[in-house]
């Protein structure tokens, strides 16, 4: 149908385009042989044109929703055309946006969903990808201990193992290493042929704290965007550990106490791996209650962490002068705070690759410690999984696609009510 239509030389400017339908309106054209278009939704079959060789066509026009709901079809002239059932035709996407989140109809689960649904199909346990309240839960292995943290023991939830491959309806899904967090996962899921993947978040430099980022190949990748801007580009993470290790020594030697603010889940006990293969690993640590309870899992999974004990059960009135405290970004400005005395403070993450959001932040130093891929990482990603389609959400959604799409990808972004990193836990 479409080298009917270029041989036609039938313009852009004789078009009128629609989101929903395809419309040619212009002199008539010689079409060179005889095709029968026909066009397929999932519950809808057009009604049909037919053009015989060398006779003029000046009306061609769509009936039925366009693409890419809908697919096209060319074959030579038979009358009468014989009825094809759409689903033999053309197949639904295996995600579609729906009011809990991003919904699988064939698998009868959501993805990271936002709002209650029957079965959630979890990435990793961050709070603008684990949310309440649906009935079931599946996850990687293990981030199952951290699922039940956060959600309570009673929760129905349930680990699958890395590349272990399952079944929800339809569909064969299976959990892939996104190296965000531990446990944190890429969803794969084919059927009919298809293979989508799901990335959640991930990032692609090393991690003494969980599995390396794996490459899956796909027809269809989605991925996250919260630092998809050209200026976020990482250090060598042992470089920016290093220079917390020099932080805190510098102000152990001046008497005044260090705290660094990092995400709980994930960030923290990462500081506490790295600075185990750079310092004394008898050095201990202090964290606030919400860290402690994290840090114990990691260690219960066998990571290697500085030794911690909590703030809470230090006696009163102790000095803390040269200590190290790790604190969750919520203990900021908090009446927490008041215990420490003389002490600086700092905080750990990829916006602090941007001197401005330090210093509006309040923080008196700021390390580009980052948990997600950086602008190179995103794009060398999206290339190595070999998608024809790349649909992008979390952050800077509307830039990165629009820039894949200036590159020849088809790319489109996926609406959340989350904004990436800025939305998590304390």
């Amino acid at each position: 149908a479409a080298t009917a239509v270029r041989k036609a030389k039938i313009t852009p400017s004789q078009r009128a385009r629609s989101p929903r339908s395809s419309t040619y309106m212009g002199p008539p054209a010689m079409v060179p042989f005889a095709v029968t278009i026909r066009y397929f939704t999932e519950s809808t079959a057009s009604a049909y044109l037919v053009a015989t060789p060398n006779t003029p066509v000046s009306h061609i026009q769509s009936t039925a929703p366009g693409p890419p709901a809908a697919t096209a079809v060319a074959t030579p002239t038979m009358l009468p055309v014989p009825m094809v059932a759409a689903s033999a035709v053309v197949s639904a996407p295996l995600l579609e946006p729906a009011p809990e989140g991003l919904g699988c109809a064939r698998g009868g689960f959501h993805v990271d969903p936002w709002g209650a649904a029957a079965t959630a199909v979890v990435t990793h346990v961050h709070g603008d990808h684990l949310v309440p309240g649906s009935a079931r839960y599946v996850c990687a292995a293990p981030s199952l201990p951290f699922l039940r943290k956060r959600l309570g023991p009673e929760v129905a939830a349930e680990g699958v193992p890395y590349g272990a491959r399952f079944r929800l309806g339809d569909v064969t899904v299976s959990f892939h290493p996104s190296g965000h967090v531990r446990g944190a996962a890429q969803v794969r899921l084919e059927a009919g042929g298809e293979v989508w993947v799901v990335s959640g978040d991930y990032k692609r430099a090393p991690d003494p704290t969980c599995a390396p980022f794996e490459v899956v190949p796909c027809d269809v990748f989605i991925t996250e965007a919260t630092f998809a801007l050209p200026l976020y580009r990482w250090r060598d993470p042992q470089a920016v550990v290093a220079e917390i290790l020099a932080w805190w020594d510098g102000n152990r030697a001046a008497g005044v106490a260090s705290v660094l603010f990092a995400y709980a889940m994930g960030k923290a006990p990462r500081i506490l791996a790295e600075l185990a293969l750079l310092t004394d690993p008898a050095r201990a640590v202090l964290v606030h209650g919400a860290v402690e309870g994290l840090v114990e899992l990691y260690r219960e999974a066998g990571v290697r962490l500085l030794p911690t004990s909590k703030v809470s059960d230090t006696a009163r009135g102790r000095s803390f002068a040269g200590e190290l405290v790790l604190a969750p970004p919520a203990a900021s400005g908090s009446t927490w705070m008041r215990r420490f005395g003389p002490h600086e403070t700092a905080f750990a993450s990829g916006w602090m690759r941007v001197r401005g959001t330090r210093r509006r932040k309040g923080f008196d130093r700021g390390f580009a410690l980052s948990d997600h891929a950086d602008w190179p990482a995103l794009l060398r990603t999206i290339e190595e999984t070999g998608a024809r389609r790349v649909l992008v959400t979390h952050g800077y959604a509307d830039e990165l696609s629009r820039y894949l799409r200036e590159r020849g990808y088809d790319s489109a972004a996926l609406p959340t009510p989350f904004r990436g990193e800025a939305d998590l836990e304390s």
